[in-house]
């Protein structure tokens, strides 16, 4: 087997210059980096994580608690960021799916708890309040795209849906429609509420009288198993006398089926509608011709500073705030004249 002591001899370096490289601690010159990792990469060398963390009393990993996430394309980002944000600080991620099992997850935090998992990264696959349940575990924690239902000492970091929806519904206004559509979400989502919310108050800001908003619901029920109505509340809303010129839905996906009900009535997009969406999930947004305008979820930045907010709290080091927000942006593409 591959020692240290060899690593160090093949790249003309002292054993400890080897574990700093391989720790990633400072006062390690570039060049001597390079040989270090040349030399562990020829030998493939792999170091005795086990033994290091005995040494150190540090076990240099952070665990990831999720619900649907890794079984879902919409934030996998998360996931992504998280594991990006560990490898580049030599950390590593060990991530968990409960699939919503609580006495899974109540397993998970006992598990971490015997592992000397240093923190805890709690994501849900959507932005919603959330009551972890650590069963007496008591680990460094972040909740990354939720936050608690109760104010409990845990640090959270979320997507700004208000901010986001607003802003867009700010950008059509400021095209100059006048006669809007807004094809809501679940009422049972966290974001669907508040995106909903900004619309209204981004209308009633504007001065835009209520005869010329339209509002439908295009998808309920139980999540993750909802009714969707939106390719006909699309068809219904684009076939009236009056009908909008330009069409907000809750996100993406029910954006396509917006397209669908408008290219089967012959109206041309963004021509004859201009039709909006929200999440940036790129398999739609993208693919849709012409691409769909919408606002991005920050999915890769929540969980790539979820895990430095995690690492301060580690770290002791105080948060200026508990409860960061993220910015949604708008992506202008072409489907909103």
């Amino acid at each position: 087997m591959v020692s240290i002591v060899d690593v160090a001899k093949a790249a003309g370096v002292s054993n400890k210059t080897v574990s700093r490289v391989v720790n990633r601690e400072p006062n390690v010159t570039l060049a001597t980096q390079k040989k270090v990792e040349k030399a562990i990469a020829d030998l493939g060398y792999v170091p005795n994580m086990a033994a290091r963390s005995v040494r150190s009393n540090r076990s240099n990993t952070l665990g990831i608690i999720t619900d649907f996430i890794s079984t879902t394309p919409y934030s996998g980002d998360i996931i992504r960021g998280i594991q990006d944000w560990a490898e580049e600080n030599g950390r590593t991620a060990l991530l968990t799916n409960t699939n919503g099992d609580i006495d899974k997850e109540r397993r998970i935090w006992r598990t971490f708890q015997a592992h000397r998992i240093e923190g805890v990264l709690y994501a849900s696959m959507y932005h919603r309040e959330v009551s972890p349940s650590p069963e007496g575990v008591s680990l460094p924690t972040v909740l990354v795209n939720c936050h608690p239902v109760a104010p409990n000492g845990y640090a959270s970091i979320e997507p700004d849906d208000y901010q986001g929806s607003y802003d867009l519904t700010t950008y059509v206004l400021g095209r100059g429609h006048r006669r809007i559509g807004y094809i809501r979400l679940n009422p049972r989502l966290l974001g669907a509420e508040l995106r909903l919310s900004a619309f209204r108050d981004a209308i009633a800001a504007a001065g835009l009288a209520g005869a010329n908003v339209e509002i439908k619901l295009g998808m309920e029920g139980e999540i993750g198993q909802e009714t969707d109505h939106t390719f006909e509340v699309a068809r219904t809303m684009l076939s009236a006398p009056n009908p909008p010129t330009a069409l907000i839905c809750g996100n993406d996906e029910m954006a396509l089926q917006a397209y669908l009900a408008a290219l089967g009535l012959g109206l041309r997009i963004p021509q004859d509608i201009s039709i909006l969406g929200f999440d940036d999930f790129k398999t739609v947004s993208t693919a849709l011709k012409p691409e769909l305008t919408t606002v991005a979820l920050p999915y890769y930045e929540l969980g790539y500073r979820g895990a430095d907010r995690l690492n301060r709290i580690i770290s002791g080091e105080p948060l200026k705030q508990d409860h960061l927000v993220l910015a949604c942006p708008i992506i202008e593409r072409g489907s909103c004249r």
